[in-house]
């Protein structure tokens, strides 16, 4: 348990420490989150999370906050070959704008803000029982987003440690398409 603490902790602060070396990225005003939402890029460092049919392919749908501080989160994925939605619920941690949640493991997250507040990064850390690992998700507003917006997840990502292989554009593949 203490080792789990101490990489939650250590992924925490990496992530932070990235966050204020990189002008595009600012810590997101939650209050601005609640509606529509399309998953524009899914990246994570463990490639079978990612890649079709991964746990961690899902496309987002709806995000609200919730009066009690938690995020309610709606989504679509394949499961069984079949178009499943899912809802998740994160509580906020004692640590500002930084929430939790179960799914695929226990997962740790922080939304930033990603240009302006029609963009955001999800950054988050899995700890499930096989092997923790790092996922980074870039949401809109719109279904699609311009070259150079992608172009900057993109580096933004590899700074993070996740090779371009593990980087999909999900507007590519289309969420029917693969649903």
């Amino acid at each position: 348990m203490k080792l789990l603490l101490l990489c939650l902790g250590l992924i925490l602060v990496c992530a932070q420490q990235e966050e204020n070396n990189d002008v595009a990225i600012r810590n997101f005003d939650i209050s601005k989150i609640s509606g529509e939402w399309y998953s524009i890029f899914v990246a994570s460092d463990l490639e079978e999370k990612v890649e079709e049919n991964g746990s961690m392919r899902i496309f987002v749908e709806l995000i609200y906050a919730l009066d009690n501080s938690s995020l309610y989160f709606k989504f679509q994925t394949k499961v069984n070959g079949e178009c499943t939605e899912f809802s998740a619920v994160a509580d906020k941690t004692e640590e500002d704008g930084v929430y939790s949640v179960n799914y695929d493991g226990y997962n740790v997250f922080r939304i930033s803000q990603f240009g302006d507040s029609t963009y955001i990064i999800v950054y988050l850390a899995n700890f499930n029982k096989d092997r923790p690992y790092q996922v980074l998700e870039f949401y809109a507003r719109e279904p699609d987003v311009s070259p150079e917006l992608k172009e900057e997840f993109v580096e933004i990502a590899q700074r993070q440690g996740i090779v371009k292989e593990n980087i999909i554009d999900l507007t590519k593949i289309g969420k029917f398409s693969y649903l």
